[in-house]
């Protein structure tokens, strides 16, 4: 299987209990003053040894598995000369549920019946139909039929032409050593078995597949476990389930033996899938068809459920609860595109299973507890491994932990609080997103893991987790970056209400969501100059005329950095001054020299001017203009009077210039009038 998986291990309870019976002597339950009832001491003081050359032949089409026992049984006693030593009768455990039992011996008629019948064992008792004498040996041949009792999908023993399940026994009394055990599969199966003194399989002409074992030094606390199917034989349905208003098409493929899974299951999942939708509130977002196959084990801690994402194919075990098959089906949510770590995406996927389950009405269905034994060896979530690398205590507990916080995070958040960050999730609206209403919306590109689900959290629902992540998630590794992470957060909600309307940069956002606090820290040294430097031009421009540009704010929240702020700032300050100056120099009354000067000139327009460029942000205008303006108000007085003399002296030039006009004029006059006297 390939892809992402999200494995579920359950034990079975008759399983358990199967497995915990023939851990003990198969004699240690016979009736009490039965022979050889005493345990393997007392058996083997009574003299009477029976060992079992035992073989398990799969029938799937009869839906059994028919066992043939060569009992081995022999008189170890010895005859006095008053005393006979002899036999008739032995008592020998089997599975429960077994049927048709016979016994045969050459030359005489043994008898088989049933003493006992318990939920864990049949007691058979052997009447050997001729007493076996001191020194004796005699064979006997025991059949019966093991059979697939039907009823619950978790039941041990399952045998069919898809799917065989069972538990194979050594057989024999205590005290015996020896006999062994073999078991036969037919040809299609893939095989899985639990036992330690199993050799390697063997293949026979027809196909056919066994199991041996050797002589068995103890044969009553021989076990072997067989979970076989045949692959690829499925029947299939097709269900259209309706979610967030489509039809979402799904594809049922069961095993043809076994219609109560598919029946089941598929009930499940249509009234589940909708439940879960509207609970969760994200839009369903599998691309392809749903297939959900009925499956096996095939790991060594064995899975109830697994879903694989990229080919959007959910695995459930023939004997899945209904818990596992709704959280495998709220994995078509919690997928790892949702949340990164597994115990969150396990953790909620249970809770969301527990929901809908109560939703549809099935009212008994019960999630994994933290039961103290598993308390502990429950490790911090976030070193939980990938699954089936942790021993099967630690699954167990690491899935009953990730539920129980997922459980106390829904408290704290409510269901629509947990909806809101799944939501922003699902847009991939990252955390820590700017302020105002004309702010862009920042993304992410990958799902976030226990930290970014910690920030959405907080931000999303107003309250506080630390606790949580405290208590069940970090690992010590992990918890001085939640100390560093308050502190900065401190830090950066005081340096954003300094900043009042400007917007911190994307980038101190990024150290934030990357728990990079060394980066945030100094990045909010330089956010913190950068402001006092536009708080320096603020008190500078109070009540002087001067509207600060847009230049510094736009550096400070850009890419070009802090630094760029403060460069530009200094530039401002640099202009403000040049402002001042030039207002300083302005004359407070108007002298006849100065207004004389200022005659022809506007430096108020030209001050103006230079108040413009700097609200424009074109302060080498602004300094220009400003140089410009203290210049004429400066020099003012000084042109005025160097205008007065040379109005004056132009004025004496014009008069010397009109007097030599006229006295030219009066020359040529009297010259005239001269030349007339004489001329007559």
């Amino acid at each position: 299987m390939t892809g992402r998986t999200s494995g579920r291990r359950v034990a079975v309870a008759s399983l358990a209990l199967l497995i915990a019976f023939v851990a003990v002597p198969a004699t240690a339950f016979l009736p009490p003053g039965a022979p050889f009832a005493a345990g393997p001491a007392g058996a083997a003081g009574s003299g009477l040894t029976i060992t079992a050359d035992t073989r398990y032949t799969v029938d799937p089409a009869k839906r059994r598995v028919h066992v043939a026992a060569v009992l081995s049984a022999t008189n170890h006693r010895t005859d006095t000369k008053t005393r006979r030593f002899f036999f008739d009768r032995a008592y020998l455990a089997v599975q429960p549920g077994t049927t048709g039992y016979k016994v045969a011996s050459s030359g005489i008629h043994p008898t088989v019946s049933v003493q006992k019948r318990a939920s864990t064992y049949t007691l058979l008792r052997i009447d050997f139909g001729k007493q076996l004498g001191a020194g004796a040996s005699r064979q006997f041949r025991l059949t019966f039929d093991i059979a697939d009792p039907g009823g619950a999908a978790t039941r041990s023993t399952r045998i069919g032409t898809t799917l065989v399940s069972f538990g194979a026994w050594g057989l024999g009394i205590a005290g015996s050593p020896g006999g062994s055990v073999s078991v036969v599969f037919p040809p299609g199966f893939s095989i899985n078995v639990d036992a330690s003194l199993l050799g390697k399989p063997t293949t026979d002409s027809a196909g056919n597949t066994t199991y041996a074992t050797g002589a068995l030094a103890s044969p009553l606390t021989f076990f072997a476990f067989f979970v076989a199917d045949r692959p690829g034989a499925y029947k299939e349905t097709t269900l259209r389930i309706p979610i967030d208003g489509a039809t979402v098409p799904l594809t049922l493929r069961a095993w043809p033996d076994d219609p109560a899974w598919a029946k089941r299951v598929g009930s499940l999942l249509t009234r589940g899938l909708p439940a879960l939708a509207k609970d969760i509130g994200v839009p369903w977002s599998v691309d392809r068809p749903l297939v959900v196959s009925e499956a096996i084990s095939r790991n060594a801690t064995g899975f109830a459920g697994r879903y694989n994402p990229p080919a959007g194919e959910i695995e459930i075990a023939y004997y899945a609860t209904s818990f596992v098959v709704l959280h495998e089906a709220a994995h078509a949510w919690f997928d790892g595109a949702l949340l990164a770590d597994r115990w969150a995406s396990e953790g909620f996927s249970s809770y969301y299973a527990l929901r809908a389950a109560k939703a549809i009405g099935e009212q008994k269905v019960i999630g994994d507890v933290l039961t103290p034994a598993l308390e502990k060896s429950r490790v911090p979530l976030n070193a939980w491994s990938a699954s089936g690398v942790d021993p099967a205590a630690v699954e167990d507990a690491e899935y009953a932990a990730a539920l129980r916080l997922a459980g106390l995070v829904a408290k704290r958040a409510g269901p629509s609080g947990l909806t809101a960050v799944w939501q922003a999730i699902h847009d991939r609206r990252a955390a820590y997103q700017p302020g105002g209403p004309e702010a862009s919306l920042e993304t992410g590109n990958a799902a976030p893991d226990w930290r970014g689900l910690l920030d959405l959290l907080e931000e999303r629902t107003a309250t506080t987790y630390d606790d949580l992540w405290t208590t069940w998630v970090l690992r010590p590794a992990d918890r001085p970056f939640l100390a560093e992470r308050t502190a900065a957060r401190l830090r950066y909600a005081a340096v954003t209400r300094h900043a009042g309307a400007w917007l911190m940069p994307r980038l101190v956002r990024d150290a934030f969501r990357a728990w990079q606090f060394d980066q945030a820290s100094e990045l909010l040294d330089g956010a913190e100059a950068a402001l006092d430097a536009r708080d320096a031009v603020l008190d500078a421009t109070a009540g002087i005329g001067l509207t600060p540009p847009s230049t510094m704010q736009t550096a400070f929240e850009g890419p070009r950095g802090f630094t760029a702020a403060g460069t530009e700032a200094q530039a401002e300050l640099t202009a403000v001054t040049a402002y001042r100056q030039a207002v300083a120099s302005r004359p407070a009354q108007l002298d006849p020299a100065t207004a004389i000067g200022l005659w022809n000139s506007d430096p108020s327009r030209i001050i103006g001017q230079a108040a413009a460029a700097f609200a424009a942000g074109d302060l080498q205008t602004s300094v220009e203009a400003s140089a410009y303006a203290r210049t004429i108000w400066a020099s003012a007085a000084n042109v005025g009077r160097s205008r007065v003399l040379a109005a004056g002296a132009l004025l004496a030039a014009l008069l010397v210039a009109s007097w030599l006009l006229f006295r030219g004029w009066r020359d040529r006059a009297v010259g005239r009038r001269s030349v007339v006297l004489r001329g007559g």
